[in-house]
């Protein structure tokens, strides 16, 4: 969630809506939180690898809803992971006149090889990174910290007016920036590799997205009070703009850390995609062969295999804004879906197992709602 995505579109946010870049952050959480509190609760109740989709299966029993969303959750990831390594390419050409097509090839062939080679190793990978990541936005915020003086008096140009247009505009980036924010979801695709995972996991979830919102509001807040919204949207590595009078070292350290953020966030996704197929299989709602699990990596090689082929694919087929915007209907439609899992299951089995996260009820109804209201409010938008 601290990832590429932040690294990617927070310039294309800032082209949309310039100064209200922050607040379409800030929605964007605020929408994903509901969500997220649904994944924390059912992460406790039923701790599988099959994620979304055996949250599905639980709660209308249609294994081939479970399979359909089982999918989508595949889906996502690959896309998700496609998008990122494009956007890993062009911050790559911020660093040398690197060719596109070979590049990406290379990017995504050696993140299957680190997602093949072990769920520890590629763990480990991920929370390097991830720290290396969030350095990287606090000192940004820190060392870009004076212009925040003059946040009172761009306050109001911040808010949003009220006017329609706007509003529409303003939601049209949040549907843009709920890309960042996916990754809670990956969670809990590794619940069974989680000790203590009814406490764990439901406050891995909620603590992570509280976290990731007010990073991001931070630093998008200093980046257009700092840079023009235009120069952020013209930049391939728009957090590099911002901290362009410190001198080349932080640009650089700053292209850099986008870089590996890309990486780290693709990566990510794999596993999570992998171990998605894999939870299906061995649930018999996907092809047995997607179950094979290699004797010495003990990962789900082939599942990977094929995650990695179809990230290749579509990072050689998209541009960087229809991959988001694609991720984030898919993921929509997958949330709509699991918040009305947990309200049925919520009305059948009102009393949750100890130690389990236990919600009101109108939580996962606001989040069916704001879901699929979301998704069809960019429906709306992509069609007229």
């Amino acid at each position: 969630m601290v990832g590429g995505g932040f690294y990617a579109l927070s310039g294309e946010i800032a082209g949309r809506v310039g100064l209200h870049a922050p607040l379409a952050f800030a929605l964007a959480g605020l929408l994903a939180l509901l969500s997220a509190l649904s994944f924390a609760e059912l992460s406790g109740r039923l701790p599988h690898s099959g994620g979304s989709a055996r949250y599905v299966e639980e709660a209308f029993g249609r294994p081939r809803l479970a399979a359909l969303v089982g999918w989508l959750v595949i889906g996502t990831g690959v896309v998700s992971a496609a998008t990122l390594a494009v956007a890993t390419t062009g911050f790559l050409r911020d660093l040398a006149p690197l060719p596109s097509v070979s590049t990406t090839l290379l990017l995504v062939l050696a993140m299957g090889l680190v997602a093949a080679w072990g769920i520890a190793e590629a763990v480990a990978v991920v929370v390097v990174i991830t720290l290396l990541q969030i350095a990287s936005l606090l000192y940004i915020v820190l060392s870009m910290g004076g212009v925040l003086g003059s946040l009172p008096a761009q306050a109001s140009a911040i808010l949003v007016p009220a006017d329609l247009g706007a509003v529409a505009g303003l939601l049209g980036a949040a549907f843009l920036a709920f890309y960042a924010f996916i990754g809670f979801e990956d969670m809990v695709t590794v619940a069974e590799e989680v000790q203590d995972v009814r406490r764990a996991l439901p406050a891995a979830v909620i603590t992570s997205l509280l976290v990731t919102t007010a990073l991001y509001v931070g630093v998008a807040t200093v980046a257009v009070l700092a840079v023009p919204p235009a120069e952020l949207a013209a930049a391939d590595t728009p957090l590099a703009r911002v901290v362009a009078e410190q001198g080349p070292l932080a640009v650089n350290a700053i292209v850099l850390v986008s870089m590996l953020a890309g990486v780290n966030s693709a990566l990510v996704q794999m596993v999570m995609a992998a171990r998605v197929a894999y939870g299906m299989a061995e649930r018999r709602v996907a092809p047995a062969w997607l179950a094979l699990v290699n004797a010495r990596t003990q990962t789900p090689v082939r599942a990977t295999a094929l995650a990695t082929l179809l990230v290749l694919v579509l990072a050689l087929s998209f541009e960087l804004e229809a991959l988001a915007e694609a991720t984030s209907a898919i993921i929509l439609v997958v949330f709509t879906l699991v918040n009305l899992g947990l309200l049925r299951i919520k009305r059948r089995q009102p009393e949750t197992p100890a130690a389990v996260l236990r919600l009101p009820i109108w939580v996962p109804g606001a989040g069916a709602l704001v879901s699929a209201g979301l998704l069809l409010f960019q429906i709306g938008r992509w069609l007229s």
